[in-house]
Formats: C-alpha cells, sequence, structure tokens
C-alpha cells in the first residue's frame, strides 16, 4: 500500500505523511525501511519518545491539538507543526524555536468541518494569525490545514475541501504572494484523500491505509 500511496502522491505532486500515532517503533520501521521519511503523531510525549529512539533522518510532523506547555518538548526538532489555531501558540512556538536557535515550520488550521469537535481558526482569527506571523523571526507559515466532517457524503467532504483550497488561495494572493515557501495545503486522510488530492491536496496524512485500523 505504501507504494501505492506514494505513486499516487508522484502523480499529483503531493507529500505523504504516514501518521504512525499508537504504532510501535518496528511498524515505523518497516515503512522507512521501505524509503517513507516523514512520519505524523498526535501526542508531544509518544513524538518525543520515537524521536530520541528512530533514525534522526526522520521527518516529525505534529499533527494533533498542541497545548502551549507541550511545545517546548517538540521545539528542538520537529519539522513540521500542522495544528497552529490561535495567536498565542504561534507566538509560544515563535519563542521555543527561539531558544533552539531555530525556525519551525507551521501551518494554520482552519475550521472547515460542521463538527464541534474539530479545532481551527475562523476568519477573523486567520488574519490575525498572519498579521501577528509577519512580526515573527522563528516561525514559517508555509499553509494551511483542514480536517473535514467525518462523513459518507461525499459532496459535503468535497464542498469543504475546496473551502480550504479558497481560503489558501485568498491567504496566498493577499499576503504570501511573493513568498515560495507558503505552498502547502494539509487535506485529506485515509477515508478522504482521494477527494483531498482531486481538490488540491498538497499532503496528505494517512495512517490507517498504512498501519491497518487501531
Amino acid at each position: 500500500m505504501l507504494i501505492k500511496l506514494q505513486n499516487t502522491c508522484a502523480d499529483y505532486n503531493a507529500k505523504l505523511v504516514a501518521v504512525s500515532k499508537t504504532k510501535p517503533n518496528a511498524k515505523i520501521m518497516d515503512l522507512y525501511d521501505q524509503g517513507q521519511r516523514a512520519f505524523g503523531e498526535n501526542r508531544v510525549q509518544e513524538l518525543v519518545d520515537k524521536h530520541r529512539s528512530l533514525p534522526d533522518d526522520i521527518k516529525w510532523h505534529m499533527i494533533g491539538h498542541l497545548q502551549k506547555n507541550k511545545v517546548k518538548y517538540i521545539a528542538p526538532f520537529v519539522n513540521l507543526i500542522h495544528s497552529v489555531d490561535s495567536l498565542s501558540l504561534l507566538q509560544t512556538i515563535n519563542k521555543e524555536a527561539k531558544k533552539n536557535d531555530r525556525i519551525i515550520q507551521v501551518l494554520l488550521q482552519v475550521k472547515i468541518a460542521t463538527e464541534d469537535t474539530k479545532f481551527g481558526s475562523d476568519k477573523e482569527e486567520l488574519n490575525e494569525l498572519i498579521m501577528e506571523s509577519t512580526r515573527l523571526d522563528h516561525t514559517s507559515v508555509i499553509g494551511v490545514m483542514g480536517m473535514a466532517t467525518f462523513t459518507d457524503d461525499v459532496a459535503q467532504v468535497r464542498k469543504e475541501f475546496k473551502s480550504l483550497k479558497y481560503t489558501y488561495n485568498d491567504m496566498k494572493n493577499r499576503h504570501f504572494s511573493e513568498d515560495d515557501s507558503f505552498k502547502e495545503i494539509s487535506m485529506g486522510m485515509s477515508g478522504d484523500y482521494k477527494i483531498g488530492l482531486d481538490e488540491g491536496s498538497t499532503m496528505i496524512r494517512i495512517g490507517s491505509l498504512l498501519f491497518g485500523a487501531r
């Protein structure tokens, strides 16, 4: 399945993030040995533990909701944080990145789903985040992330992904037109990645299709 997903991503010029949360190191190494390097975790302690025990060239993505008091633990090594959804979190990431003499790449999480359980910023909050990001020297906003509603209604999922692509385009035109690093749209998981790719995703987050059901 890994090779199939890698080939599909190549066809769309997209990246594959293997969501390895709750999975043992041995299963991660199985994919690593097949060439996979980007892995996503949603719990800070698990991410830290795996970083310490697995190869140094793995690119670790923080894809889950991130608490401000946990940022310091991943700031020394995290490759990309997908889930920036508040001004205070962005400022904290910048502060911890500075302590580690790093520039940490982040995605702004946009609320596109109808479910209350999904995190993300609305339009007003996004504008605040963008304005603040221009004043921060140790974070780099490289795109957006969104999670669609968990539903079998393909039309609804497609509509929500379209709205994220629209938001990305608007942000690119208004604020990042001369910033080549602002180019990522992280949308699409095991159940809806094909729709995400069709609607412009540049990064899909795949867990169960690669590792099996939890």
